[in-house]
């Protein structure tokens, strides 16, 4: 609190002590806009903010512990640099492609050893060269980005979690459950979970409330993240829909075309790249086995990488939990589509479809970050029967340690 906030006269300074130097405008300023942004969030967001933090520093407990406690060979004598457990599998490609672009010095496909690094989307790695020109270290600019992304989406999810279930009346514990998920960890890495939910939570409260030149408008660059942004854009034009019917916001049609314009955009530059308007898609194919399966053969595929000895122990329960997370999200869409959440359900299934149609399942378990509908959900189921969150909080803080140490250690986390 400042001193003139409070009608008292600052004290004379005492003799012989050096006189303060005056605030300058630059610092009133930023002062003033500190005092804004706080005014702005309500208790209910500090104390989501409070709990978002706290699990920062768990994980950043766990990341420290893991570089001494499972160095990569048994003569060890030094733990590795502080940064070094988050620079893990995709957060590489995200910096090779920030730092040397997609195809440097006319490197490609069609080079022996490609990396495929065309399957990720430009969002996140744009903005990682960004934040790269202020934080010189890779590492560090892409955490950065995903702290401050993952607070973004943490308020956004609370205030859709009041939307939702007003019991849950500050969104507290659908955030505490969210947050301590078993794939947490991807939210604190230079990954693109963070980043997406902060511009696909606060798209889906704009389209709630039938702002859709704003809901439309955070679904595009939140398609430039991840493909995941077109499920989004989907359930966002099925609740246009639905609300058009009810005589609300038939004016919006027009913007709902606006997030497939940077998918297009990022296939016309792949395109004059490669000659291949997909090039994305392929990539994923030949570096992911992302080609198209039926559901059934992609689960028998899945089930036998789980269970018939034909990969290592630490890849064999990666794939069972793939199996398990499908599982949730069928069922979340079952219920979604009982109680009427048609947009939602929409989303998880599209998601769902993508993810379950591949040679083999990967990535499930961390998608279910992206499911809004079921940190809700099993917030409200607890509110509901209130023995819930103690079996939750159980079974899912040693599977979030787990997968935690998984990623932050170099073995594989899905």
């Amino acid at each position: 609190m400042s001193i003139l906030s409070t009608g008292l006269r600052p004290t004379p300074p005492h003799p012989g002590s050096s006189e303060p130097r005056p605030q300058t405008h630059e610092r009133r300023a930023a002062g003033a806009g500190f005092d804004r942004a706080l005014a702005w969030l309500t208790p209910a967001d500090r104390r989501v903010l409070r709990l978002y933090l706290l699990t920062r520093v768990s994980l950043w407990i766990t990341a420290h512990g893991a570089r001494w406690l499972f160095p990569r060979g048994a003569e060890t004598r030094a733990a590795g640099p502080v940064l070094a457990p988050f620079q893990q599998w995709d957060a590489n490609h995200y910096l090779h492609i920030a730092r040397d672009g997609y195809f440097p010095a006319d490197t490609g496909p069609w080079v022996e050893g490609w990396d495929n690094r065309e399957a990720f989307f430009p969002g996140f790695p744009l903005l990682l060269r960004a934040v790269h020109t202020i934080v010189p270290n890779w590492t560090a600019a892409g955490l950065l980005i995903s702290l401050i992304a993952g607070a973004v989406a943490v308020l956004a999810l609370s205030r859709l979690a009041r939307s939702y279930v007003p019991e849950d009346a500050d969104g507290l514990r659908t955030t505490l459950f969210f947050l301590l998920s078993p794939c947490a960890v991807f939210l604190a890495a230079g990954y693109t979970e963070a980043l997406f939910l902060a511009l696909a939570l606060p798209a889906w409260l704009a389209a709630q409330r039938h702002h859709w030149a704003t809901a439309a408008a955070l679904t595009a660059l939140a398609t430039t993240v991840r493909v995941s942004g077109l499920f989004l854009a989907a359930a966002v034009a099925v609740l246009f829909v639905l609300s058009a019917r009810s005589g609300k916001g038939r004016r919006g049609a027009p913007w709902l075309a606006l997030p497939a314009l940077p998918p297009l955009a990022y296939s016309w530059y792949l395109h004059t790249r490669t000659g291949d308007w997909m090039a994305w898609k392929h990539a994923q194919e030949r570096g992911w086995y992302r080609d198209f399966h039926t559901p059934w053969e992609a689960w028998t595929n899945t089930w036998n990488a789980a269970f018939d000895g034909v990969h290592a122990t630490g890849y064999a329960a990666m794939f069972q939990a793939e199996l398990v997370a499908m599982v949730v999200g069928l069922a979340l869409v079952a219920l979604l589509v009982r109680h009427r959440r048609l947009p939602e359900a929409v989303y998880v299934a599209l998601s769902l479809w993508a993810l379950g149609t591949s040679y083999w399942y990967t990535s499930i378990p961390r998608a279910t970050l992206l499911w809004w509908p079921l940190w809700i959900g099993l917030a409200a189921l607890s509110l509901r029967r209130p023995w819930f969150r103690t079996v939750y909080l159980s079974v899912a803080a040693p599977l979030g340690a787990l997968v935690a140490l998984a990623f932050l250690t170099g073995r594989w986390a899905g």
